[in-house]
């Protein structure tokens, strides 16, 4: 499926379930809702995207706790779901992403290397859920247009 056809099987996803999505982005600095946006007609399911670059953002938007980011950081698997409930928690959307990321070129490690991302997915009535992926380091732009993709993949399954 191409990067335009995903995009349009979660609208639609979102259509037929009729509920709006909501987006946290602290890597991808809102690619993914302005993905969304680029097609006419996504103004019937994208209700916001929350851009938390800094860990305040994620604190002040979405409810991240402090002790949540001072026991596993950001890039974790317990900041995506946080981040993922607190877009939901805070919008009209019926179905959440969240991703944060380490994009590169630096601020990796051997812990949390370059293209070590987290998912996160929240909908309303069920638990929410969070994966990661570790993609290559083949430059910022490539992991994240990779990590777009994903969420998008992500929405999609959920949708499906």
């Amino acid at each position: 499926m191409t990067g335009e056809e995903l995009v349009r099987a979660v609208i639609d996803g979102c259509l037929r379930h009729r509920i709006m999505l909501a987006t946290a982005e602290s890597c991808t600095g809102g690619m993914i809702v302005a993905a969304l946006t680029d097609i006419a007609g996504s103004s019937a399911i994208v209700d916001r995207g929350f851009v938390t670059y800094s860990n305040e953002a994620k604190m002040e938007m979405l409810g991240v706790l402090p002790e949540t980011l001072d026991r596993h950081g950001a890039v974790s698997e317990h900041t995506a779901l946080e981040m993922a409930v607190g877009a939901l928690s805070r919008s009209h959307a019926g179905i959440a992403l969240s991703v944060t990321g380490i994009a590169g070129p630096g601020g990796g490690s051997v812990e949390k290397p370059v293209g070590l991302v987290w998912f996160g997915l929240a909908r309303r009535g069920a638990a929410p859920i969070a994966e990661h992926m570790v993609f290559p380091d083949e430059g910022r732009a490539f992991i994240r247009r990779q990590t777009v993709a994903h969420a998008l993949e992500m929405a999609h399954r959920a949708l499906a």
